[in-house]
């Protein structure tokens, strides 16, 4: 069973499943898991581990329309040392502080594989799920796509500053309050774009209508294509980005774009279920990152 078949057993049996974090009384709570062998290529500091596993979760909490109140980790190592915990601390604290939370702590244990788990909370009055969009709606992305397959293809390049400075996201806390009350559906794009719209797709009961010329692609990425492999290709499908996948009416997009203090693309439009999602007018296939491969992501 892979884990796109596990989510759908839990969010049968769990009802407040579904969504990026789970909403309980105002209260946003979310928990994530990240292993060396799986999310951290060869080359990752233990500052950017710390930064990169707390920010995962604080996007979380961004992409449910609400603020960062306090995040908390889980640090298994084969073997403790002085140096690395206080490394993976000061990325865990920095990635907090600049979303306007608070790191307070986690647990410590011994583990055969690096391996990290997290939580951060927040609060909203008005969570934006993924449940709400409409047909003739706009499909819109804050920021660029790529950036994490670019860390991981500097990472393996040699280029590891390069690679730690890709893998140190800002997670969009401050664009996801400033959609809130907008923004009819959201969420991360932390599987992948493709997968990311089947994901909204099957909760909002909806399908897209995508323009490949209108995806934005980090610039990074642009040094590290293969031959004959496209930019957009691979920030349609590899995954590992953390930006806000949302719809709102169209008459709303300037006043949103005059509001967050990061670009947003208008990948295309809300269709009816029917006509499925589509790319360039052809179906977009549920393609994305799937946690637990041994893909470096």
């Amino acid at each position: 069973m892979d884990e796109q078949a596990a989510r759908s057993i839990v969010e049968g049996l769990v009802n407040a499943a579904g969504d990026d974090a789970a909403v309980v009384d105002g209260t946003v709570l979310t928990i994530d898991m990240l292993h060396e062998r799986t999310d951290f290529p060869p080359g990752t500091s233990r500052y950017t581990a710390g930064w990169r596993s707390v920010g995962v979760s604080l996007s979380d909490v961004a992409a449910m329309g609400a603020s960062a109140t306090a995040t908390v980790a889980a640090f298994g190592v084969p073997d403790f040392e002085t140096d690395v915990l206080e490394a993976f601390l000061e990325g865990a604290r920095d990635v907090s502080a600049a979303v306007g939370a608070q790191y307070v702590g986690g647990d410590l244990d011994q583990h055969s594989e690096f391996t990290v788990a997290t939580a951060a909370i927040g609060t909203t009055e008005q969570p934006v799920r993924r449940s709400g969009a409409s047909p003739g709606e706009l499909l819109c992305v804050t920021g660029t796509l790529g950036r994490s397959a670019a860390g991981v293809r500097a990472f393996e390049s040699g280029a590891i500053g390069l690679g730690n400075d890709l893998f140190q996201f800002t997670p969009r806390v401050e664009a996801g309050q400033a959609l809130a009350g907008v923004a009819t559906a959201m969420m991360d794009a932390s599987d992948g774009l493709a997968r990311s719209l089947h994901q909204l797709g099957a909760a909002s009961d909806v399908g897209f209508r995508v323009d490949g010329d209108a995806i934005p692609v980090a610039d990074a990425l642009d040094r590290f294509l293969a031959t004959g492999e496209t930019g957009s290709e691979v920030a349609t499908t590899y995954g590992g980005d953390f930006e806000l996948v949302f719809t709102i009416p169209e008459a709303e997009l300037e006043a949103v774009r005059s509001a967050l203090s990061v670009p947003v693309s208008v990948l295309g439009t809300v269709q009816p279920a029917e006509a499925g999602i589509e790319l360039d007018g052809e179906p977009l296939p549920d393609q994305g990152y799937t946690h637990g491969e041994s893909t470096g992501r």
